[in-house]
């Protein structure tokens, strides 16, 4: 695991926690609590693996297109 660390300047917690919140977000902490929150089938998972992997798929050939 990563070590996430924020650095706190001018006593400035709010935006302290926004960057801590943004940087949480991505690194997809809240979507892996998220999924192990509940049981998920098996199907379920295969499904949502097969979802996810086009989506990567589709992010990727879409930047290949745009640097042509």
């Amino acid at each position: 695991m990563k070590e996430i660390a924020v650095k706190v300047y001018d006593n400035d917690i709010e935006k302290a926690m926004r960057i801590l919140k943004k940087k949480i977000q991505n690194d997809g902490l809240f979507k892996r609590l998220k999924l192990k929150k509940s049981y998920e089938k098996p199907s379920e998972f295969r499904r949502r693996k097969q979802r996810e992997a086009l989506r990567r798929e589709r992010i990727a050939a879409a930047r290949r297109s745009y640097r042509r």
